[in-house]
């Protein structure tokens, strides 16, 4: 039986990456919006949320170490826009099964991030896992005779925008409001010149289309939240059982709702892709388990005492 804690995190967990996988379900409601005016209202209702919840949790505090780390923050900020810009892009183009090619690939990079830049030695399993996802995109580059840009662009934004901000010690919630926050007079500005063009749809169309462009705060914000808590409650290696939730999602949403193909030959690369991240789960289980067993005191050593 699992006790309370592991059971609320398990749940944070889970909705988190749910709401992740399901994502492309809302994006695609927005489909006659552009991706640059989508990403802008993404951020400006996520800056709004997110004052507002720490303004109501009284923790306007943690904004102060945040503005102080600036210019690596805006790294973080730069990089986490242009994933979220691929990523809209690749649902509003008919390629959402390659956006979850490229998160089930994402883990497998920040191995390899983390080996290039921090000099972690892997392991031989991660070995396979790394090698496994090379053959994958190989494979793929071989039979359809193009690089899938989309799902690497989204694994490595990501891994880089992880390998940054792991150096970075914020408060989650203050962390990410000044992230998004420092993006805010970007994002303005291309609503600004989108409306001077009058490719604005915002306050252009009806009512759902603002409601949900402004909802953009929510879809932002809350699975990230939720991803926070979760964390506050389980360990890493917990929580990232749970990660593989939400490119599944986005897989079968991709080819039962909106009929993208997926034959035999890409097939193929989501099972040399599947292998790898069996390896790369089944390794850090294995360590994590030695690991652990390595810091247990010697029971028998203490019975002699």
């Amino acid at each position: 039986m699992f006790d309370k804690q592991t059971l609320q995190g398990a749940w944070f967990a889970v909705s988190a990456y749910t709401i992740w996988g399901i994502a492309p379900i809302y994006f695609k409601a927005i489909v006659h919006v552009s991706p640059i005016e989508i990403v802008s209202h993404r951020v400006i209702w996520s800056v709004i949320l997110l004052l507002g919840i720490l303004v109501a949790l009284g923790r306007i505090d943690t904004l102060r170490p945040a503005i102080s780390s600036r210019p690596r923050i805006l790294m973080t900020a730069s990089l986490l826009t242009f994933n979220w810009t691929v990523f809209i892009y690749a649902i509003v183009s008919d390629n959402i099964v390659e956006a979850s090619l490229g998160y089930f690939i994402n883990p497998l990079v920040s191995i390899l991030l983390g080996m290039v830049f921090l000099g972690e030695r892997l392991r031989p399993l991660q070995w396979v896992a790394i090698a496994l996802a090379a053959l994958a995109i190989i494979y793929q580059v071989a039979w359809f005779g193009q690089v899938p840009w989309l799902g690497l662009a989204l694994a490595f934004s990501f891994g880089f925008y992880g390998l940054v901000r792991k150096s970075l010690s914020l408060h989650p919630i203050g962390g990410l409001t000044i992230e998004v926050g420092m993006m805010v007079p970007v994002a303005a500005a291309c609503l600004g010149w989108l409306a001077w063009q009058g490719d604005m749809q915002f306050a252009a169309i009806n009512l759902q289309t603002d409601l949900l462009l402004m909802a953009g705060g929510i879809v932002t914000s809350l699975p990230l939240l939720l991803f926070a808590a979760a964390v506050t409650l389980l360990t890493l290696t917990a929580v990232g059982m749970f990660q593989y939730i939400a490119p599944s999602l986005s897989l079968l949403i991709a080819v039962a709702l909106y009929d993208e193909p997926f034959g035999p030959d890409r097939l193929v690369t989501f099972c040399l892709i599947w292998l790898a991240l069996a390896a790369y789960t089944t390794e850090t289980v294995i360590h994590n388990r030695r690991v652990a067993d390595h810091l247990k005191p010697d029971t028998k050593s203490s019975d002699r005492v």
